[in-house]
């Protein structure tokens, strides 16, 4: 049976999904043929694919404390508030993803990470390999203003794929999966409505009208994946491993003992669906 493992964005939020991700590492917990990665967790993922314990909430916490991360004067510049580039010094050098060890790790799987084209307006499933890897991440995590605006992929450009499958269980569906475990950063019947970015966003966008119309409406299709998650066809069987309130974080307000929190909340939820979930 096709597995398939869904990690939801979120910003600093993703302390919590690397807690979850770093129980299955220590329990060897690992029966998923689909991985599928948006923003946030597009990081989160890349580390469990790699098995590399604790790596991802480390580099957060670098993230978190260098003061060239972010800037309110970047904001409308190029880098943008968050420079996401800085993912690429940290991932290469201060806490080093072993892209080796997840590619081999990834062999005769589908690992996919989602990202908003800018032609289209659509969710792209990249696939990274072991040249583009961290381009797909970040790929999958920009946002105008928030981060550079935008990154080029094999000479598409993308955006946050969190504008257009923030939640990609149809896809993982209609690609064969029987069973979908969605790891979430918001409690479980927290819907969405348009956020600041996704207004702006939208008017931003108006030269590229298919792109303008997908972030205007990412809440609402971000909401259709909440009911399918609800009602889901009878062959297929969806879990979620959710927090039960809000996590400390928050998508850009966060600290080193907010993120450490929320890991902790989330090693704690990981080990009780292991537990819960011996037979497998």
């Amino acid at each position: 049976m096709k597995k398939a493992l869904i990690v939801e964005g979120g910003g600093f939020k993703t302390g919590f999904t690397s807690g979850i991700l770093d129980a299955f590492i220590v329990a060897k917990f690992n029966p998923f043929s689909h991985y599928l990665g948006v923003s946030g967790g597009s990081v989160a993922i890349s580390y469990f694919m790699s098995q590399q314990y604790r790596y991802c909430v480390e580099a957060m916490k670098i993230l978190a404390k260098d003061k060239n991360f972010t800037s309110y004067k970047r904001t409308f510049g190029k880098e943008g508030y968050m420079d996401i580039d800085f993912l690429l010094n940290v991932a290469g050098e201060k806490v080093p993803f072993n892209i080796a060890d997840a590619i081999k790790n990834g062999k005769e799987k589908d690992v996919r990470f989602i990202a908003t084209s800018k032609l289209t307006g659509e969710a792209d499933y990249l696939k990274p390999n072991d040249t583009n890897w961290l381009d797909c991440v970040i790929a999958s995590c920009t946002l105008p203003y928030v981060t550079k605006g935008q990154h080029t992929v094999n000479g598409q450009v993308y955006f946050d794929g969190g504008w257009s499958d923030a939640l990609p269980v149809k896809w993982a569906y209609i690609n064969g999966c029987k069973h979908i475990l969605v790891l979430r950063t918001w409690p479980k019947d927290t819907r969405s409505s348009q956020s600041w970015a996704d207004y702006f966003g939208s008017k931003y966008f108006n030269d590229s009208p298919k792109l303008s119309q997908a972030i205007a409406n990412s809440y609402a299709k971000y909401n259709e994946s909440l009911d399918f998650i609800a009602n889901p066809p009878r062959d297929l069987t969806i879990e979620q491993i959710t927090p039960k309130k809000l996590l400390k974080s928050g998508v850009y307000t966060y600290s080193n003992k907010t993120i450490m929190s929320d890991y902790r909340y989330g090693l704690d939820r990981g080990m009780m669906y292991l537990k819960n979930n011996q037979h497998d």
